[in-house]
């Protein structure tokens, strides 16, 4: 095997687009053709692909040392950029070729266990489990240089607004965030534990009582929950906090943030300001609190003008204080059969729904579900009401306001993909405003927090903590791109009383807000500074921006399903000695029960 003494490498790959004299150049053959009397090598690095040469005229110990090259194998070469007989438009490099005077092959590599090719069927499993092979592959090595890309700018542009980046810690005390805690037991404090942070809210917070105003951080944040296609149980947000500001200002300094952002990587301007939309209009219009609004199809309420219909399942749903709702599908009926349409009631009940009425217009009278109960003109109002015509499908639900928004809404989503009517170039941002401040919670039949327990509550709503919680809107707010929730944000409680009081109503005892919180709670006592911050998903930034399907498509070593990492076996059993130190011993799960 050669070595590379004496080369130093002057170009990357994608760099000689242009005669420029003599190149030294290194990376993995992409491709190797031996036509007998000449021999093509492709080199790739990060950069792009090179064409590189060698014919009769080529020093024969290099000739045979091209002609022994395969696929994979890590090879340096020195030589003269010339213009290319045969030219490739379709890469930045195609007008030129390099002629090799000097080959060394510093690596061999045994056959792969699939083609390190753009466009790749393989199994995700067996890319996964060789990944490092999987990431040589132009598609994922452009994705993680985009979100270097990503990264380089927030840290620029936060640093240029005045924010300090301030790292917090990985260990930290188990506090009640939302999710499961990923827990680390400590070998000196035996039976105690460290659990990784879901995100660093309290530090941060701490960080705007000591008095550094602005903080920024590109945290890693850990969760121990079901994944899918937009989560990984570990991910990294860009973090930050300001004080002496209000919602404006966080979502102001935000939304330059996003400007700079889509403008320095795509290319793309952005409008400012972004559209904000409160929830209540969010879920009325969209019926998700994470709206795509590329597309129209909005949910029309039309309880008014059904109520009187004799159709019972209309007229039990309005007599029992629940609603009519309604969406449009424009052009829709040549797509929408009977048996699709049969087919999106059976997801309806899946999440949820007793069933769903619609109204299909083909021909000159429009075929009803429900049209044997009513009376002349009703249909006609029905109609008229979501703006129908000859060619729409009209779906209709009728339930609890609540659950009948929100099958509409992911039926609004399926329609919508099913007719192509999204427009994928566009990149539509959306605030979402405020927040209800609690949720309900069907099976214990209580209010709980919606947020964690330091979001602040709008001032003209607190007095209705205790005696109307549904009417109690938080100081918190999402940034929503094409229906995916990049970012939440909220201002912070720092009255000592108010927070203390906030415990107590998502019922924890005075001792267990002082063994939880109360560091926290100390903290306060000394004084802060009004304060409020954010904590933007940079993985799903770059999933979109990317264009990717997944998580995993932006994400170097990614965890699938069952939050496993295939190349290195991960997690994976342990000593028993190591688990003796920790005072630990592993029981069988169905011996518990």
């Amino acid at each position: 095997m050669d070595t590379m003494k004496g080369l130093k490498r002057t170009h990357y790959c994608g760099e000689v687009t242009e005669p420029v004299g003599t190149v030294t150049v290194g990376g993995f053959c992409d491709t190797v053709r031996n036509k007998g009397g000449i021999i093509f090598i492709v080199l790739r690095d990060r950069t792009g692909l090179l064409q590189l040469t060698f014919d009769d005229t080529t020093d024969k110990t290099i000739f045979e040392k091209a002609a022994s090259c395969r696929s994979e194998d890590v090879i340096m070469a020195v030589g003269e950029v010339r213009e290319r007989e045969s030219k490739n438009p379709k890469i930045p490099t195609g007008n030129v070729e390099v002629f090799v005077t000097d080959l060394r092959i510093l690596s061999k590599a045994q056959t792969t266990p699939f083609e390190i090719v753009d466009d790749l069927n393989t199994n995700e499993e067996l890319r996964l489990k060789y990944r490092y092979l999987d990431l040589r592959r132009a598609p994922l090595q452009k994705n993680i240089i985009t979100r270097h890309k990503i990264a380089k700018v927030a840290r620029e542009y936060f640093y240029e607004n005045g924010f300090i980046e301030i790292e917090t810690p990985m260990f930290m005390k188990s506090t009640p965030e939302g999710a499961r805690d990923y827990l680390v037991p400590s070998r000196i404090h035996h039976g105690k534990f460290y659990a990784l942070p879901q995100s660093p809210q309290i530090y941060k917070q701490l960080l705007m009582i000591s008095g550094f105003d602005r903080y920024i951080q590109l945290a890693r944040c850990f969760r121990d929950e079901d994944l899918r296609a937009d989560r990984q149980p570990e991910f990294t947000q860009i973090d930050l906090e300001m004080s002496f500001v209000d919602e404006n200002d966080i979502q102001n300094m935000v939304e330059g943030f996003v400007a700079r952002l889509f403008d320095e990587v795509l290319g793309e301007k952005i409008a400012l300001p972004l559209e904000r939309i409160t929830f209540a209009d969010a879920m009325n219009r969209f019926g998700s609190d994470k709206p795509d609004t590329r597309f129209a199809m909005e949910i029309q309420d039309i309880s008014d003008t059904v109520n009187g219909v004799e159709f019972a399942v209309f007229k039990n749903a309005l007599a029992d204080g629940g609603t009519v709702r309604a969406i449009c599908a424009k052009n829709a009926a040549s797509v929408y059969t009977r048996k699709e349409i049969d087919k999106l009631v059976e997801h309806a009940k899946g999440i949820g729904a007793k069933g769903l009425a619609y109204v299909r217009w083909v021909d000159d009278a429009p075929s009803c579900s429900f049209g044997k109960f009513l009376k002349d003109g009703e249909l006609e109002s029905i109609l008229s009401a979501v703006g129908a015509e000859k060619g729409d499908v009209v779906i209709i639900m009728a339930d609890r306001t609540n659950l009948t928004l929100s099958v509409l809404g992911a039926l609004r989503l399926i329609i919508a993909k099913k007719l192509g009517i999204i427009d994928k170039s566009k990149h539509n941002f959306v605030w979402i405003t405020e927040m209800p401040f609690f949720e309900f919670d069907d099976e214990t039949k209580t209010w709980v927090a919606a947020h964690h327990p330091f979001t602040m509550p709008m001032e003209e709503c607190i007095d209705y903590l205790e005696s109307d919680p549904a009417r109690v809107r938080a100081k918190a707010w999402d940034l929503v791109l094409n229906g995916v929730e990049l970012s939440s944000g909220s201002m912070r409680i720092t009255d000592c009383g108010l927070q203390e009081k906030m415990f107590e109503l998502l019922g924890m005892t005075k001792e267990e807000i002082e063994l939880k919180f109360g560091f926290l709670v100390d903290a306060y006592k000394y004084a802060a500074p009004p304060h409020g911050g954010m904590g933007i998903g940079l993985d799903r930034i770059a999933m979109i921006v990317c264009d990717a399907d997944s998580l995993r498509d932006v994400t170097a070593f990614p965890k699938v399903q069952n939050a496993s990492e295939l190349m290195s076996a991960c997690p994976s059993e342990v000593a028993a000695k190591q688990l003796e130190e920790l005072g630990i011993s592993v029981t069988d799960k169905k011996e518990n029960g």
